[in-house]
């Protein structure tokens, strides 16, 4: 009796102390009362009043949470967000859910419909993420809601804990808000739950927001838990701030200029100077040596541009040197800037004899491996717009500018060595007393790039994703730089960044990359409009440089000059690109490739396919072979040596000449599941094709899922598949996929009628989008109802007049 009894003191303590707070309520609530005593503008009832009593007194809280569940579960509504989410593992330990509650407050006060494609498994964690977001940008006003406002909380605080991905947007907005004193405890919890931070639309800031987010960036990377950065839709990087987000990504970490020290990071970390070893990874310990030559001439450039510096106001910053033999050594070749990571292995000039100006340097091949694409062909891509360049500091007098063809190549030469550091050997600066680049008052960090060697190292992230972000000269050799020592980095999304010709230095680094112990890298996703190299190439280049990628997804949707063998001017054969050896072994687990228009060499896919014998699903997007005999070359080296392989997609492309290659496949006992993805299937010999089929699926007991998404199988095609489901067949099919395949209502209903008849019980999911459902309603309900006895069905409401050319080619 003593529960009972004390279960009825705590509600009675309930009712007085919240009749006691409820008159307030009660009476500003009298005035409507009296207008309208009954319908939805009636009074509220006691019990709710108590209930808002109850939401509006914190001193409530400890009593709240000890009443019985059926009126705790009368009072969850009618809390704010701020009670509600601290009651929420009170209600859980009582078995209530307040599930329900969140959605509906996102309905009501976020007023967006989340996307179809997402799966939200807790929507007080949707709903306080997005709560954060609006009130960090300002774009939700917390006093316009009860819910929303209580004095006693902090909004950004309390909501904090719940946010795993965040977004800035445009100017940086949030930064500044952030970094800020009042905030400290706010950054403390970001720093704890984040995990993802995007970039969306970014556009030009000022040297404060850049500030503020030098602050933020090593709070929530350095001293936080964020490991993925993502960057989407930039189409004017400034490049200074780009820079910036990917040397703090990659764990480089340098005050601001005036900025306040870090407080995270220790009195004896602020004052420690970074050992040789931490510059060295990231600026290439192998970069080219220059002789003695090259070093004189160095000095004496740079002790006359030194002396031209005095002369300038002291607020100008010097420029950096250009050493001009070097650099038509390093143009000599296109655009290669190979020797900056792989040095020549000796040097085949005596120290102090002075090349002629039209004389590239002498280099040996690191190895016959990478030596063999070092340099693009000028016709190989094309070439993009004229990239923006850090301009010269004007002086008074003695200031000269660059003229004629070779300036630009010159401020090329002068940015690369500058991120790679200028301060090679201390033999050099006593010949001319000065490196290149140390002159006085220049600072990298004044012409926007990095000051590598004087930065930290710290934690890295290990997930980097550029959409649509081009990638200039400058932004790809940071990239390239920072890329060959990033052994966190598990994961690398470079999509649409115009890489052009810098992708034989993205090669080169992740070649480094891969030779670094503990390289983390399984996973690469590259995709752009052109590339320098035909796909298939760029693909045997990948795969030699990181033999211990797991995941490769590749894409180019033009195609290259040598793609095309006719096309004069082009490069010569495969070989003198990547070389005829074989590609070793290697760990790939899935291959995805979307190729360009034209026909592809089925030898060159084929060496890809030998040496990845891990392959457990490949994808080939638009892919075209010269006949069905190159067709089937591939699946039979898929037959042969990839064993493994389980899952096998085919999009975009004509197989209505490779019936019989078809058949091969869907008599193949290993894989499981099979993608014909707008593949013309049925447009030739669709009457002796469609049996043939059905019979290799009969017999086929290991296949688990076909999809065959826009082939116009229509109603005849469909019923004839249902006899794979009959009873003299040992098929396990339980995924169907028929969507876009002019399918009409009669058709679908004697469909679900013939599986109903053979009795094979639920066979999984069967997809049925954008098919021809909506010109019969009532007939495509009942077949779909009988359907749904059988398996489970996915399907939309598709207005079909929309494919009135299908249905015409199928009358």
């Amino acid at each position: 009796m003593a529960a009972p009894e004390a279960w009825r003191a705590r509600s009675c303590w309930f009712c007085e102390v919240a009749a006691a707070t409820t008159m307030e309520a009660t009476s500003r609530e009298a005035a409507p009362a009296k207008s309208s005593a009954s319908g939805p503008n009636a009074p509220p009832a006691l019990f709710e009043l108590c209930g808002r009593a109850v939401s509006a007194h914190g001193v409530l809280e400890s009593g709240v949470w000890a009443l019985p569940g059926p009126i705790l579960q009368s009072i969850l509504p009618l809390l704010n967000i701020y009670y509600l989410e601290r009651i929420e593992e009170t209600a859980l330990k009582k078995g209530l859910s307040t599930q329900a509650i969140w959605r509906r407050l996102w309905d009501e006060l976020m007023k967006t419909r989340p996307s179809s494609l997402e799966s939200v498994t807790c929507w007080r964690a949707k709903f306080m993420e997005a709560f954060f977001s609006h009130v960090l940008r300002g774009t939700i006003d917390v006093s316009s809601d009860r819910r929303l406002c209580d004095q006693r909380f902090s909004p950004l605080l309390h909501s904090s804990r719940h946010v795993r991905q965040l977004t800035i947007c445009n100017m940086l907005q949030g930064a500044t808000e952030l970094v800020a004193e009042p905030n400290r405890r706010v950054l403390e919890t970001l720093a704890s739950s984040l995990h993802t931070l995007k970039f969306r639309h970014l556009l030009f800031s000022d040297v404060a927001a850049q500030q503020s987010l030098r602050q933020l960036l090593h709070q929530l990377i350095h001293h936080g838990a964020v490991s993925q950065v993502s960057l989407y839709s930039w189409p004017v990087p400034e490049s200074a701030l780009f820079i910036l987000i990917l040397t703090m990504s990659a764990g480089f970490w340098q005050p601001g200029p005036g900025g306040p020290p870090c407080r995270l990071c220790g009195e004896a970390s602020r004052g420690r100077a970074p050992s040789r070893d931490e510059g060295s990874l990231l600026l290439g310990s192998r970069r080219p040596r220059r002789d003695a030559a090259e070093r004189c001439a160095a000095a004496l450039m740079a002790s006359r541009r030194k002396s031209e510096a005095k002369q300038m106001p002291r607020a100008a910053p010097a420029t950096r040197v250009t050493r001009r033999s070097t650099q038509e050594s390093l143009t000599a070749g296109g655009t290669d800037l190979k020797r900056e990571l792989h040095p020549p292995a000796t040097s085949h000039e005596a120290p102090g004899t002075k090349r002629p100006p039209s004389a590239p340097a002498a280099t040996s091949s690191a190895s016959s491996s990478t030596s063999s694409y070092k340099r693009a062909p000028a016709s190989s891509a094309p070439q993009p717009k004229p990239l923006k360049r850090f301009k010269r500091a004007a002086g008074k007098k003695g200031a000269r500018t660059r003229q004629g063809p070779g300036a630009e190549s010159e401020d090329l030469y002068d940015f690369v060595f500058i991120v790679a550091g200028e301060k090679e050997d201390g033999e050099e600066m006593e010949i001319g007393e000065v490196a290149c680049g140390a002159l006085d008052g220049s600072d990298p960090s004044c012409l926007g790039l990095p000051a590598l060697e004087a930065s930290q190292r710290f934690r890295s992230i290990s997930t980097l994703e550029l959409f649509t972000v081009p990638l200039s000269t400058e932004a790809a050799l940071t990239l390239c730089h920072l890329l060959s020592s990033w052994v966190s980095l598990e994961s690398l999304t470079l999509s649409y960044n115009g890489l052009g010709s810098n992708i034989f230095r993205l090669l080169d680094s992740l070649r480094a990359l891969s030779g670094q112990a503990g390289c983390r890298l399984r996973a690469l996703h590259l995709s752009d409009l052109f590339s320098p190299l035909p796909i298939l190439e760029l693909t045997r280049a990948i795969v030699r440089a990181l033999p211990l990628l797991r995941v490769l997804s590749i894409r180019v949707d033009h195609p290259s000059q040598r793609d095309n063998p006719g096309v004069p001017g082009n490069a010569g054969p495969p070989s003198l690109i990547i070389g005829d050896e074989e590609i070793p072994e290697n760990c790939l687990e899935q291959l995805e490739m979307g190729f360009p228009r034209g026909a592809q060499p089925a030898p060159l896919l084929c060496s890809v396919l030998k040496a990845s014998g891990s392959l457990q699903q490949l994808s080939l997007d638009s892919a075209t072979f010269a006949s069905p005999q190159d067709f089937g070359l591939v699946l039979q080296t898929l037959k042969e040596y990839n064993l493994a392989l389980k899952r096998l997609s085919f999009h975009d492309m004509n197989l209505a000449d490779c019936q019989s290659e078809v058949l091969f496949l869907l008599q193949n006992l290993t894989l499981q599941e099979i993608t014909f993805s707008f593949c013309r299937l049925f447009e030739k010999r669709p009457a002796q094709f469609l049996p043939e089929m059905v019979a290799a699926m009969k017999g086929n007991s290991t296949l688990k899922g076909l999809r065959l998404p826009g082939n116009r199988l229509g109603n005849a095609g469909l019923l004839a598949l249902a006899d794979v489901f009959s009873e003299d067949s040992s098929s396990s099919l339980c995924q169907l996929d028929i969507s876009s395949n002019c399918i009409k209502p009669d058709g679908l209903l004697e469909f679900a009628k013939r599986l109903e008849r053979w009795g094979r019980g639920a066979f999984g999911h069967l997809r049925l989008f954008q098919n021809w459902l909506d010109q019969d309603a009532v007939t495509a309900r009942e077949a779909i109802r009988r359907l749904r006895a059988t398996c489970h069905v996915v399907s939309d409401s598709w207005d079909s007049s929309q494919a009135f050319a299908d249905y015409v080619s199928t009358m």
